[in-house]
């Protein structure tokens, strides 16, 4: 891909991570030296995207038993990182992970078992991108296949479930690069994703950098798209899966699933099984949606005419705005689930059959 979401600086032990709320007009990596700095890194979106988190969180656990590995501080440490985003699983997967290595382990070790733990959870993401991306291809190939192989296929995504949100090829975005490695023809409709344009900025980033075909397309245009057969699938990804298969996402996928169901086209959905949360059934009652600053709505930064970047206010300045971040799309809109082990129905009895030992 060219770049790292994250990775140990030269020192050994400090963690440098790309700043992604600086993309895509500028390219800098930020080093974090404390938990505290880890923390804010999540809560103010440098790093985003569930299996990143988790990442981030994973390394912050680490430079806290650096600082100090006494329990007090273990248990500190798990709940300030813990209480930084509230919808994303991964996060506290991670932190449960680490914690339960971390606490069997004297103080004397508890600093090189995190850094060896977390290591092992980037290495671990790498691998499940890698998984996900064989057996999404394996859909893209058969559509190719049906188109009579002679025509691009026409691939719809949200947000950004790329390289930017995990630590190898991404979630959704990993059938994507691996067709362009099978040369199969990939069309990719990109959209912008408001308030915060992942898409526009980071998703667009990413294949421009990869040579994929892409098109930048307002948040609006994707039922449009389908009801003129110009969408052939779906990929989104999630941050939390509900042991029923609902998937929540970035807000509008819920939207985006309605119509691809509405026009019979397939919708599918990327995850590692590291976001199945098993204690959840009900997505819409039951997972936290996180609210965020209505800046966000109501501010845009981007590259003006003269080179300078800016944020500009849109609305008039006494309009507030709410802003949820997610939303939940029911397991009845989705045609499959795209995990490590393969493809699996959006059913409590279809990921029990790939995650036994987990269920």
């Amino acid at each position: 891909m060219g770049f790292s979401t994250i990775h140990l600086s030269e020192d050994g032990w400090s963690v440098d991570i790309l700043d992604q709320t600086l993309l895509p007009h500028e390219f800098k990596t930020v080093r974090l030296t404390t938990m505290a700095e880890a923390a804010v890194s999540i809560r103010d979106m440098l790093v985003r995207g569930a299996p990143l988190i988790g990442a981030t969180a994973a390394y912050g656990m680490a430079l806290a038993m650096r600082q100090d590995p006494s329990d007090a501080n273990l248990q500190d440490a798990y709940d300030r990182l813990l209480e930084t985003r509230p919808t994303a699983v991964n996060l506290r997967w991670a932190l449960d992970d680490m914690k339960a290595v971390l606490k069997n382990c004297a103080e004397a070790d508890r600093e090189s078992a995190a850094y060896d733990r977390a290591a092992h959870v980037v290495l671990e993401d790498n691998s499940i991108c890698f998984g996900i991306g064989e057996h999404g291809l394996k859909l893209i190939r058969d559509i190719y296949q049906k188109k009579g192989g002679n025509a691009p296929v026409n691939i719809l995504t949200h947000c950004n479930a790329g390289a930017l949100a995990t630590c190898g090829l991404g979630t959704a975005t990993a059938p994507i690069y691996l067709a362009k490695i099978d040369h199969i023809p990939v069309h990719v409709w990109v959209d912008e994703t408001r308030p915060r344009n992942q898409g526009a900025a980071l998703t667009a980033w990413e294949l421009g950098r990869s040579g994929i075909e892409h098109s930048l397309i307002t948040d609006n245009t994707g039922g449009h798209l389908m009801q003129h057969g110009m969408v052939d699938m779906c990929i989104v990804g999630t941050d939390r899966t509900t042991a029923s298969g609902d998937v929540c996402n970035k807000i509008g996928t819920y939207l985006k699933a309605l119509a691809a169901h509405d026009n019979g086209v397939p919708f599918y959905v990327a995850l590692p099984s590291t976001t199945i949360d098993w204690t959840v059934n009900d997505g819409v009652k039951e997972i936290p949606i996180e609210e965020r600053a209505g800046e966000e709505v109501t501010q845009v930064r981007g590259l003006t005419a003269d080179g300078t970047i800016q944020t500009v206010t849109v609305p008039p300045v006494t309009t507030c705005a709410a802003n949820y971040a997610f939303d939940v799309t029911p397991a009845r809109l989705v045609t499959g689930l795209i995990t490590e082990r393969g493809v699996a129905p959006a059913t409590r009895d279809g990921l029990k059959s790939m995650f036994p030992e987990q269920a």
